[in-house]
């Protein structure tokens, strides 16, 4: 049975060539958007409605309260187990989604140590004295790959790398590996690439049709389910900005125009994740991605560098 990764930035459209795959292959897909995990963020993640998804089952999607914190860890686990399900049914797996660690989680043999309390807790203190911005400065020093990884401000994820760090003496996340380390070495990646200045108006025209959707009334629904108690899903993009603006931190043409900002530069930093792994292919706009996709696999895999 094969795995199947459709890779890329935002808005560059994974979930419909992960949809043609699936149908091509008759596989399932496995989510690996670690904000499409959360019930109840939809319009906000561009989570793909029943109907659009065409009959392909999906797996991963709507497993956590907004109140509960992601994990790295325990989606390996989760996604590994839906990996050998599928598979021991038949199927093969295509893995979508924009989330480069989790991605990375599935494929290769990462380990993630228990946490240190008192590691932790002097971080935590540190993280006081000195804020969020000196620390992930202090992250992107120490391993910037990590930087690269996790979210810039989401305070929880950066202490905890620089958790890791400090407990191993290791970085948080190694070079990217080499394809004998992985979990799957069989596994073939896909990346999806966009010029910038397409990929900013379509992330534009998103962020747009989200507020027509009613990205507003989707946060104020999560408001009620108590998402500000939780550290990870208050801090996703967009939701993020509708909090400030219910908030009174600024106006709601402001929460759009930072939505899009924001989305435009977690944008950037997919891109140059996913460009250090050398197992990836890439498909333009330009090429008729599933027939190019198709191709490819007709092919044998990429050799990749010592």
């Amino acid at each position: 049975m094969n795995i199947y990764v459709i890779a890329g930035a935002t808005a560059t459209g994974k979930s419909e060539l992960a949809i043609a795959l699936a149908q091509t292959c008759g596989a399932e897909v496995i989510n690996a958007d670690s904000m499409q995990l959360y019930r109840g963020m939809d319009i906000g993640t561009a989570k793909l409605s029943i109907q659009e998804r065409q009959g392909i089952p999906h797996h991963l999607l709507d497993i956590l309260d907004v109140t509960e914190d992601a994990s790295v860890a325990k989606y390996q686990i989760l996604a590994r187990e839906e990996i050998a399900e599928i598979h021991s049914r038949g199927k093969d797996v295509v893995i979508v989604g924009g989330t480069g660690l989790y991605i990375k989680a599935i494929l290769d043999d990462l380990n993630f140590p228990d946490t240190d309390p008192q590691v932790r807790e002097s971080l935590e203190v540190l993280a006081e004295k000195i804020g969020l911005q000196a620390m992930f400065e202090r992250l992107a020093t120490l391993d910037p790959a990590a930087a690269l990884a996790i979210d810039a401000q989401n305070l929880r994820r950066v202490i905890r790398a620089l958790e890791v760090i400090e407990i191993t003496g290791k970085p948080f996340t190694a070079n990217l590996p080499r394809k004998e380390s992985s979990r799957y070495p069989d596994a073939r990646q896909f990346g999806l690439v966009m010029d910038r200045q397409t990929l900013s108006e379509r992330i534009s025209q998103r962020v747009d049709r989200m507020w027509q959707a009613g990205l507003v009334a989707e946060t104020d629904a999560l408001i009620a389910a108590g998402i500000r108690q939780g550290r990870t899903a208050a801090l996703a993009l967009g939701y993020a900005q509708v909090l400030k603006f219910r908030e009174g931190e600024m106006t709601q043409e402001q929460a759009r125009e930072d939505t899009k900002r924001a989305t435009r530069q977690y944008a950037r930093r997919q891109e140059t994740w996913f460009s250090r792994d050398e197992r990836i292919q890439w498909i333009s706009p330009t090429q008729q991605r599933l027939e190019t996709l198709m191709d490819h696999l007709s092919k044998p895999a990429p050799t990749v560098r010592d």
